[in-house]
């Protein structure tokens, strides 16, 4: 009956007109269905792609786009292709379409881009030696993203023939304003990519500034860069000024730290045996302790005459910061053993002090003052 009833009102071109229309968009979803269930699935399997791969990444990002494309294709055909219509009518029915069609496209390249970005990420940023491109991709896809929707949303602009020049001059001076008072953010923000881009820290690193402040790298981030003080204080420096400052990398070019000892022994010590003394100490704690790097070797050298001892100096490597510091009392306790047991003296300071005779130290007795008397007897 309802069949009977669409007949009587459509007349017979009219009729066949949709039908027309039916089976077209009829073939639309046939496509849709051919193209999402069986294309892009035997592609993939005929090119071995895994998930995890980029060109099934790429696939599946723009797989919802391009099923909303071809959908609005084949309805852009139904309509302009059985039926008749005015040229006013069809020229908006273009218009749409071609609106249509430049959001699906601005989508599409804003969805392939995030995918590379996240593709990167996740399967080449932990591989690589650097942690630079796992903080700059973000930020990186972040900008793009938006840099595409941006020039997407003006080009829609554009199509509903909205003058864009004065919009592109306003958005200009705004930015300006915009700079100028997210002025330190901005040094901060540019700082920070210095300060990733050059790669002199890194998180783990023990570092100094020359301000004084010292500790372990926490995290290097956009704004400011996280330190662990020895006290277990967490301080916040802003990239701006940690840019500017000379900063001191214990952990760089490697992570093995010099360790230096100063001493002295008296004068009356022979130095040919204090030499052999303290290459033998050096040579058997470097060999034993877990904490020196025997490669780097030992080295003894005699510095200066002191006012109360000759002045030496030992010199090894400990493998870190850490390190060092059990290394130089090891080494400190060693020794000072050895020499005791030696019989060397580490002389404390020692000086001297003369006194000029007053006069009444040097009075005869014969010139005693009246008021005074000398005698033999006491």
């Amino acid at each position: 009956m309802q069949l009977y009833v669409l007949i009587s009102v459509l007349g017979d071109n009219d009729w066949i007109d949709f039908i027309e229309s039916l089976i077209i968009f009829a073939g639309g979803l046939i496509t849709v269905f051919f193209f999402r269930k069986l294309l892009i699935p035997g592609l993939l399997r005929l090119a071995k792609v895994g998930h995890n791969d980029l060109k099934s990444r790429l696939l599946n990002s723009i797989k919802f786009p391009l099923t909303l494309g071809v959908l609005v294709f084949t309805g852009y055909l139904a309509i302009v292709i059985p039926l008749e219509l005015s040229s006013g009518l069809q020229n908006s029915i273009n218009h749409m379409a071609g609106l249509l069609g430049l959001i699906l496209g601005i989508i599409s390249v804003a969805s392939l881009t995030s995918t590379v970005c996240n593709w990167y990420m996740e399967i080449i940023a932990p591989r690589t030696s650097s942690t630079l491109d796992e903080q700059l991709m973000p930020l990186i896809r972040r900008v793009v993203v938006g840099a595409i929707y941006s020039l997407g949303g003006l080009l829609i602009l554009d199509q509903f023939n909205i003058n864009i020049s004065p919009l592109i001059a306003g958005l200009g001076l705004g930015g300006l304003a915009v700079a100028l008072a997210i002025q330190p953010t901005l040094a901060n923000l540019f700082a920070g990519t210095y300060v990733l881009t050059e790669g002199v820290i890194k998180p783990g690193d023990y570092i100094e500034l020359e301000g004084g402040v010292a500790g372990y790298v926490i995290d290097v981030g956009w704004r400011s860069t996280r330190i662990r003080t020895w006290a277990n204080n967490l301080v916040v420096i802003p990239n701006s000024r940690f840019a500017e400052t000379i900063i001191t990398n214990y952990a760089e070019p490697n992570p093995g730290i010099n360790v230096f000892l100063m001493c002295g022994v008296s004068y009356e010590t022979n130095l040919d045996q204090l030499q052999d003394i303290c290459q033998e100490v050096m040579d058997t704690l470097i060999k034993d302790s877990p904490d020196a790097n025997e490669k780097y070797g030992a080295y003894f050298g005699l510095e200066s005459f002191d006012d109360s001892n000759i002045g030496f100096w030992l010199f090894i490597q400990a493998n870190d910061r850490l390190a060092s510091f059990s290394l130089k009392t090891s080494l400190m306790q060693q020794l000072h053993k050895r020499l005791n047991d030696e019989g060397i003296v580490i002389n404390y300071p020692v000086r001297t002090l003369q006194w000029a005779p007053t006069r009444e130290q040097n009075v005869l007795p014969h010139e005693a003052p009246p008021n005074q008397q000398t005698s033999d007897n006491s």
